[in-house]
């Protein structure tokens, strides 16, 4: 009992005495200091703006006032709004064509001594003329090694020396909750930093690009600016923002270094990224389609569509497919598969594995080289629709289906090896968004080879559980869950 009055005469000393509780100090102690870390990463952070020559002057042109009396609904009102304005005043001064004009702002940091400048591709996308300015105030023009706009990675080179440049870390050991800070130009704002933790990793934002969250502040002209962890590591290129406003709300993006890096070396080496491609469109596999599929769980990617005489193709890849694993990597996601492809050299041979119809698959692959800035998954063509060869049956069956046979030569030419049309959709597959002119190639874990064989798969339905049907609708394929109505 004298212990527990002792105790507590102590605390109430403590208390009175001003004393901080040894979990407070402690909590203070591991609050984090940036100065140190700011004072050593600054001077390799830059300022990044960009101008545009004037192509013609429009004070030149003559100008035509709008005519009096020309009422709004008038259909040369907007004519004459849009193209000959009324003169501001006062008049700014003329521009001559050739004049340089300014065109944005953007940050950047130096990866090496001998003048290399990482910054964002959309920073210097169609400038004419690039400036860097050094923390210390020192002003260059820079000179665009290559720019990559898929993930949004720029490589400019000043010519100077000895440039202090900035480590660069691997983001793959970044964890949620670590803190992290931005220094940038926001607003024009030179040397500006923030701080704040990452929110989540791998966000899916791009083809190529699986991002970091932050809650660090970045606003317009952070772009390009180097994502900092407490080591003074570059971690990740501040690229994106979610504003309603165009400000800051709390949530920001940044590409992963080690994915920028690859990007760098190769524009740096050939001034343009080489990436790899199989020639598949491709789409998310849902849970709902997961389970009558067999699959223990919602991954992979679904293959919606194949390009004709692609690698794909050549492989056996067949629409419908559902790629699981490339060159020996899980695809959890479908956006995982054209990360994991692009980053494959072209000419490589990998082993693609694949689900179809209840199996698992291994196939060969020789991956080929993606075209510049041409997408590969989508081929832009819409075939026209096929008719059905043989009489449509008298009913609609329990999903609510009028299928009918596609005729050989309409096979050959979709590039099919079954299949039946569909004549007409009411009922559940009319609820589940199937229409005239889809074509059914499947259902559950069966092939569908004619009309018949379809009607007699369907009768064998199970009415209290989802069917999925896996349906074509011009070059695309996807699985449709289909809840077979009650007779």
């Amino acid at each position: 009992m004298k212990k527990l009055m002792l105790a507590a005469m102590l605390a109430l000393a403590a208390l009175a005495g001003g004393w901080a509780p040894q979990a407070a100090i402690a909590q203070g102690r591991q609050l984090p200091d940036f100065a140190d870390l700011v004072e050593r990463a600054a001077p390799a952070v830059v300022n990044i703006r960009t101008t545009e020559r004037a192509r013609s002057d429009r004070s030149q042109l003559p100008q035509f006032p709008m005519p009096e009396g020309l009422d709004e609904n008038d259909p040369f009102y907007e004519f004459f709004r849009r193209f000959f304005p009324p003169r501001q005043s006062p008049s700014p001064a003329p521009r001559g064509q050739g004049d340089e004009v300014p065109r944005g702002v953007g940050s950047g940091f130096v990866i090496a001594s001998d003048g290399y400048v990482m910054t964002n591709h959309h920073v210097v996308d169609g400038a004419d003329e690039i400036y860097v300015t050094l923390a210390d105030k020192r002003e260059f023009r820079g000179k665009l090694i290559g720019s990559d706009r898929r993930t949004d990675v720029a490589l400019v080179k000043i010519e100077t020396t000895d440039l202090p440049k900035l480590p660069i870390g691997d983001s793959r050991k970044l964890r949620v909750g670590e803190w992290v800070i931005a220094i940038g130009s926001p607003f024009g704002l030179d040397s500006t930093v923030t701080a704040g933790i990452v929110s989540a990793k791998s966000r899916d934002t791009g083809d190529y690009l699986p991002f970091i969250q932050t809650d660090v502040a970045v606003n317009p002209g952070n772009s390009g600016g180097p994502l900092l962890n407490m080591a003074g590591e570059v971690v990740g290129i501040n690229s994106q923002i979610y504003s309603r406003t165009g400000g800051f709300m709390g949530i920001s993006f940044a590409i992963p270094i080690d994915e920028a890096m690859r990007v760098a070396d190769q524009l740096r080496t050939s001034g343009r990224v080489i990436r790899g491609r199989i020639g598949v469109g491709i789409a998310e596999v849902t849970r709902d389609v997961a389970g009558p599929l067999g699959l223990a769980k919602a991954s992979g990617a679904l293959v919606r569509s194949v390009e004709g005489g692609g690698p794909a193709e050549k492989a056996g890849i067949e629409v419908g497919d559902i790629i699981q694993r490339f060159d020996g990597k899980a695809i959890e996601r479908s956006s995982d598969l054209p990360r994991l492809v692009g980053g494959t050299a072209p000419g490589s041979k990998v082993a693609v594995q694949v689900w179809r119809r209840g199996e698992q698959k291994t196939l060969s692959i020789t991956v080929a080289e993606m075209e510049p800035d041409q997408v590969a998954s989508q081929n832009g063509r819409q075939p026209a629709q096929p008719r059905g060869g043989s009489a449509p049956q008298k009913a609609p069956n329990a999903l609510g289906l009028v299928v009918a046979d596609i005729p050989a030569d309409r096979k050959q030419q979709l590039r099919l090896r079954n299949g039946v049309v569909v004549e007409s959709a009411d009922g559940a597959a009319a609820r589940a968004g199937i229409r005239t002119g889809d074509i059914v190639m499947g259902v559950n874990n069966q092939e569908v080879t004619s009309a018949r064989q379809f009607a007699e798969l369907v009768a064998k339905l199970d009415p209290s559980r989802t069917a999925v049907l896996l349906v074509r609708r011009g070059d695309n394929a996807q699985f449709i869950p289909v809840r077979p109505d009650r007779r």
